[in-house]
């Protein structure tokens, strides 16, 4: 390491993710104790553990066997927070090697993608988050073409399959303007610039790959418009990996249960889509004009103007079909329940020639029933917890109709 890579000494705790971001277990003198949040917390002379900062999440690992939950800057100190407490003042550190490499991998490539959409697309890089699952780049540009995104992906993954050396070194204040940064620094001071060999140079305390070969696939997997800006999603490394082999599997198990070649899985899907919505509409104007005939079958047997069912083989939509049907047929109410598979629904409705206002019914159903809903004066949809008591709860609505009725 070279002098101007060392970082300048301070009364702080030593970083030693600066000095070797591939080193994962260390020695330290504890030199404070307290609690945050309730938990044990330490400021150790030195560490490995990186703290959360500039879009990346903190390290994990032990001291001492206790878990380490998170790790944040306190000035020029750096605070793990504990599971356990460690009883001794001198500790071992092990950082959790896979986490802090897929960060890496995330990180170093976050550097690329942002170069190029600055080369590509003059897009400059206005926020960054690494998360679990997946990093976002926001990018100051107003819109973007299908074509420009695979220009952007292949010049990424041209650059990893370069394997260029990647630097970090530190330089003093006056001699940053030395430096071609990509965006001007936010602090002020000594600036830890990141340099991906000849094509990006970044300020960032980040950790990184030794070369970009490391990073292994960038893919953006998708995105969207956000404060005027665009919003990547992207994968790189393990994750891209790991996200291509799911949705790979998923495409041949599709492409299996169509009998279609993997490419021809969109138009399949796209035809069978097209499929159902006209079976639907077919399937929609039968039980309109069954509901018709049943409607009036009901109607025959009623034994007043309040008319109570609860369904159990019933779809919601045909139900209330049918009782619009009955309500459209003369001056009748119908209050009808339907039990599902996750929730129970309530349907109540009434011709308007009858003097009732269905929303009355509401908290005389939910005083039974737990559930929530709304509606008209002829017409209210309720969705309640499965299992309750319909029956009682259409009864009593009944009761109250009738009450209503001269």
């Amino acid at each position: 390491m070279s002098p101007e890579e060392r970082p300048l000494k301070t009364e702080g705790t030593r970083r030693l993710y600066f000095e070797n971001a591939y080193l994962t277990e260390f020695e330290a003198a504890v030199q404070e104790k307290f609690a945050v949040e309730g938990r044990p917390a330490v400021v150790l002379d030195q560490t490995c553990f990186y703290p959360e900062s500039g879009g990346q999440p903190s390290d994990h690992g032990t001291l001492d066997g206790a878990a380490v939950a998170h790790v944040f800057e306190d000035g020029d100190k750096i605070v793990h927070v504990l599971e356990g407490e460690p009883a001794a003042e001198r500790i071992k550190g092990v950082v959790d090697w896979g986490r802090r490499f897929d960060h890496m991998q995330q990180h170093t490539g976050q550097h690329i993608l942002s170069q190029c959409f600055i080369e590509l697309l003059a897009g400059e890089t206005m926020s960054f988050h690494l998360g679990e699952l997946a990093s976002t780049l926001e990018i100051g540009i107003k819109d973007i073409r299908d074509i420009d995104v695979e220009r952007v992906e292949v010049r990424a993954n041209g650059v990893v399959f370069s394997d260029l050396e990647i630097k970090t070194y530190f330089v003093p204040q006056e001699k940053i303007e030395e430096v071609p940064l990509r965006k001007p620094p936010k602090k002020e001071g000594v600036v830890r610039v990141v340099e991906v060999a000849g094509f990006d140079y970044s300020a960032c305390g980040g950790t990184h790959c030794r070369r970009t070969g490391e990073v292994g696939l960038i893919k953006i997997t998708r995105w969207e418009r956000m404060r005027g800006n665009i919003r990547f999603e992207f994968l790189c490394g393990r994750r891209a990996l790991g996200d291509y082999g799911w949705k790979n599997r998923t495409l041949l198990d599709l492409s299996a249960r169509m009998s279609v070649h993997e490419r021809d899985v969109a138009a399949a899907v796209e035809k069978m889509s097209r499929e159902i919505k006209e079976a639907r509409k077919k399937l929609k104007r039968l039980q309109e004009q069954t509901a018709v005939y049943e409607a009036q079958e009901i109607i025959k047997k009623a034994e007043g103007r309040v008319i109570t069912e609860v369904w159990a083989e019933k779809a919601f939509e045909e139900a209330k079909i049918l009782a619009l049907n009955i309500i459209r047929s003369g001056e009748y109410a119908v209050l009808f329940g339907v039990r599902g598979d996750e929730k129970d629904r309530l349907i109540f409705a009434s011709s308007e020639k009858l003097p009732l206002d269905m929303r009355d019914l509401v908290p005389v159903v939910l005083s039974l029933v737990q559930g929530k809903g709304g509606g008209g004066p002829t017409l209210v949809e309720l969705i309640a917890d499965k299992g309750g008591n319909l029956e009682a709860a259409l009864a009593a609505a009944g009761d109250f109709l009738k009450s209503k009725l001269p």
